[in-house]
């Protein structure tokens, strides 16, 4: 995906000059509309977990992950949480729909979403069930997370790492679970909305839907890792990362976040990886297999950009994924003290790991990371705000824009740019 070839690149050239005064925007304003050519990723802020929503240069729409921790959690409530954002007047699902509606109607585009994926199946990537959870006002159901925010906007298709089973490694039975199952059973059978389950390898399955043939040549969505199956980087084909469970003891089975859903973004020259939790730091006398970060990272190459696996805990972002993945951005979505780790900063600005400049931006770093880790954390460009990676037309350049979290205006606070893609 790294060469635009033929009439696209005239094509793209005449996209990319229209969009030129988006780049006259400055802080104070209020971030501009989306245009066709351009990709962007909108790592959404709103202290309760994860949330990309995700605009393809067709104007296809795909949200990654849509969390919702309980806010009536002691754990939540602790001062180790970050605070709910705008504020906690809405649950997160209500929150990350208002935000990918209001976008896509001030860009005239039909406020629903195509695709939503799940990168794996905890509370802070799809909601979890809470005494504060509304029922839903049709299906036996709970609307947390993913599931509350489908009541608000239209979904064509969800993707998870293990529709229809629920049962690997083991039987996926606790409350959030049962509710999400019972969510997919009544959506599917009243409401039309489709269920896929990840498959590993393919290039087919999150696909422009709309001008598909303008983009043909310079974009692709790439299904990189789910439950342990790995693209081996040829044709759709996949290697097991996993032994078979039979030779296991259950003490060993993959966890949750092992088993999570990877995938690259391409368009052009720049390329995007997004892998939810996966982890790469083992704990003594831990197996080899269970770092997922150094052969996933090998298979997906250099990136221009990426979202930290499992926020930046101390288990992720290992030297070799660094080493072969060389981001110029990183993206961490925080919502504990425990994002990011200290030693996992400290890898990521190691100039011995790989040279160049790269810049790092938090949606919303606590103070009690500030004072632990101390002046590296100095050193990111942002430390709170929707982060917004906004690539131009043909995928050549690409901006950081960080805009104000606090209410629903999408007031500018920084821009930073433009990169180069290589």
């Amino acid at each position: 995906m790294k060469n635009p070839v033929g009439m696209h690149k005239i094509l793209l050239a005449v996209l990319f000059s229209f969009s030129f005064p988006l780049l006259a925007q400055k802080v104070g304003d209020t971030y501009p509309k989306w245009q066709e050519g351009n990709l962007e990723i909108h790592q959404i802020s709103t202290g309760r977990g994860n949330a990309a929503f995700i605009l393809l240069p067709d104007g296809t729409t795909l949200l990654i992950d849509a969390g919702a921790l309980d806010p009536t959690s002691p754990r939540v409530q602790s001062p180790r949480n970050t605070a709910a954002k705008p504020n906690d007047s809405r649950q997160p699902g209500e929150w990350i729909a208002r935000y990918v509606r209001n976008f896509m109607e001030r860009s005239g585009l039909s406020p629903q979403l195509d695709y939503a994926q799940l990168t794996h199946f905890h509370d802070d990537h799809m909601g979890a069930l809470s005494s504060v959870s509304p029922k839903a006002s049709e299906g036996n159901y709970f609307l947390t997370g993913i599931t509350e925010l489908a009541a608000y906007l239209p979904i064509g298709k969800i993707i998870d790492r293990a529709y229809p089973n629920y049962d690997y490694p083991v039987v996926q039975n606790s409350p959030m679970m049962e509710n999400y199952k019972q969510f997919v059973k009544w959506q599917s059978g009243h409401k039309g909305l489709r269920f896929e389950q990840s498959k590993a390898g393919s290039k087919d399955q999150l696909v422009l839907k709309y001008k598909p043939e303008t983009f043909q040549d310079t974009f692709e969505i790439r299904n990189i890792v789910a439950n342990g199956k790995l693209w081996t980087g040829f044709g759709s084909n996949t290697k097991n990362l996993f032994p078979d469970l039979g030779d296991l003891d259950k003490s060993l089975y993959p966890s949750e976040n092992m088993c999570s859903i990877g995938i690259r973004i391409s368009y052009g020259a720049f390329d995007y990886f997004s892998g939810g939790d996966m982890p790469g730091n083992l704990r003594f006398g831990r197996p080899a297999w269970q770092d997922l970060e150094t052969p996933v990272s090998q298979v997906v190459g250099p990136v221009e950009a990426m979202i930290l696996d499992h926020h930046g805990n101390r288990d992720a972002i290992n030297a070799n994924l660094l080493a072969n993945l060389r981001p110029q951005v990183f993206v961490i979505p925080t919502w504990s003290s425990d994002h990011p780790g200290h030693n996992v900063i400290d890898r990521i600005y190691d100039q011995n790991i790989y040279s160049g400049n790269r810049d790092v931006f938090a949606t919303d770093m606590l103070e009690a990371n500030k004072l632990v880790i101390g002046n590296l954390l100095d050193r990111l460009k942002s430390d709170s705000g929707h982060v917004v990676i906004r690539v131009m037309p043909g995928g050549q350049k690409f901006w950081v824009y960080i805009l104000d979290d606090r209410d629903e205006k999408m007031t500018i606070k920084a821009i930073h740019g433009p990169y180069d893609c290589h």
